[in-house]
């Protein structure tokens, strides 16, 4: 056999093996997300307060930018449609389902400079940390960033302010219809 030959066979036998480690890591990776998931979008939505198109980068553990989570419907990179409602932020990631976060699960949004396969311009990245969907139930929320990166100028500042102003101000109660009125006769 020539040192071609082997050159061949070596070659694949390092880029099988590369693959065989990526899959398993990618499955030991949703084994151990399986229990986190963002919400179930509401059937029906009050018009959205703003849209932005942006590219999803990733969905990390709190503050460990460099950690990628298995989130279902937050699983993979690709081109997103950010709809903030006053109820809450519908994430449209195009080959991913629609991801829902209720605006009293959103902790807070801001800037960052990297993700864990995105570095970009100081301030780059819009970073929104919120509370995921945990079906393990554990005692404290499980947070979570997810970044974005905005398509257009501008969009960046406004996403951030649009996201901050629902996860200060959520919704008021509404009295309860049946409870009657608590105002005195007098």
């Amino acid at each position: 056999m020539d040192n071609r030959w082997i050159g061949i066979v070596v070659a694949v036998a390092l880029v099988g093996g590369a693959i065989w480690l990526m899959l398993r890591s990618w499955r030991r990776r949703t084994v151990r997300d399986e229990t986190l998931a963002a919400y179930p979008a509401p059937s029906v939505l009050a018009p959205a307060v703003l849209e932005v198109e942006t590219l999803y980068v990733a969905t990390t553990p709190e503050g460990e930018p460099l950690e990628r989570l298995a989130v279902e419907g937050l699983a993979f990179r690709g081109a997103a449609r950010v709809e903030v409602h006053a109820s809450g932020v519908l994430l449209r990631i195009a080959g991913e389902r629609s991801s829902y976060i209720p605006a009293e699960e959103i902790v807070g949004a801001g800037t960052a400079t990297y993700a864990i396969d995105r570095g970009v311009e100081p301030e780059g990245l819009v970073a929104l940390t919120w509370n995921v969907d945990d079906r393990s139930e554990p005692e404290t929320p499980t947070r979570v960033d997810s970044y974005l990166r905005c398509r257009y100028p501008g969009d960046s500042a406004r996403l951030i302010t649009a996201l901050n102003e629902i996860a200060a101000a959520p919704e008021a109660p509404h009295p309860n219809a049946e409870a009657g009125s608590e105002a005195s006769d007098d």
